[in-house]
């Protein structure tokens, strides 16, 4: 995540106008804090800590492929440009075959970020699918997301001290199990590519 900033920092610097997206999983697993959670919001499994500039809950990132987005502000409102990367994931993972749609908005006071949907989170057949964050400095905004592979619900329970709504979520093994990182991440690019360009 500390690339993520990178990323950002070069975008300001140089004034860009485009978009930059990045693709990259976790290891060891590793948990993200929105930028206001303290870390004593989690049981101390040993498992390491990093705090995120963006603000939503606590996530653990383990088997999954996370995206990070960085562009100029094309949208003032903050839902409204989260709307439009989420379309663009859509898109990309329509040329997958899989048809995927917007949550229902269900804002719950949860530690977990994956037992909360806002109405602009991608679903599958009404289950949570993909949760991201968004932070916006000087102009531009830095979104990223988790796509989860698999769930680990008893250690995320152990963790966050919470059940989790299982039949509210969906990992991408339940959906696809044959889809390889690398069909997934070429299909997400052609999706932000023509998305975007439109």
């Amino acid at each position: 995540m500390d690339f993520d900033i990178g990323m950002l920092d070069f975008a300001i610097k140089n004034k860009i106008d485009y978009a930059l997206i990045r693709f990259y999983q976790w290891y060891p697993k590793c948990i993200s804090l929105g930028c206001h959670q303290k870390d004593d919001c989690y049981k101390d499994l040993g498992i390491d800590t990093v705090k995120r500039v963006s603000g939503g809950r606590a996530l653990l990132h383990d088997r999954e492929l996370t995206y990070c987005f960085v562009s100029p502000i094309f949208k003032e409102s903050i839902i409204e440009s989260y709307k439009e990367i989420s379309s663009a994931l859509i898109l990309g993972f329509k040329k997958l075959g899989i048809e995927l749609d917007f949550a229902k908005n269900e804002n719950k006071n949860l530690s977990y970020c994956m037992n909360i949907s806002s109405g602009a989170d991608v679903s599958y057949q009404g289950k949570k699918f993909i949760g991201s964050a968004q932070f916006r400095r000087q102009g531009y905004l830095l979104q990223h997301g988790s796509i989860p592979y698999e769930l680990d619900y008893d250690l995320i329970q152990k963790i966050f001290s919470q059940d989790v709504e299982k039949e509210h979520i969906i990992t991408l093994n339940e959906i696809n199990p044959n889809l390889s990182t690398r069909q997934i991440i070429d299909a997400l690019k052609e999706g932000f590519i023509e998305y975007f360009e439109k």
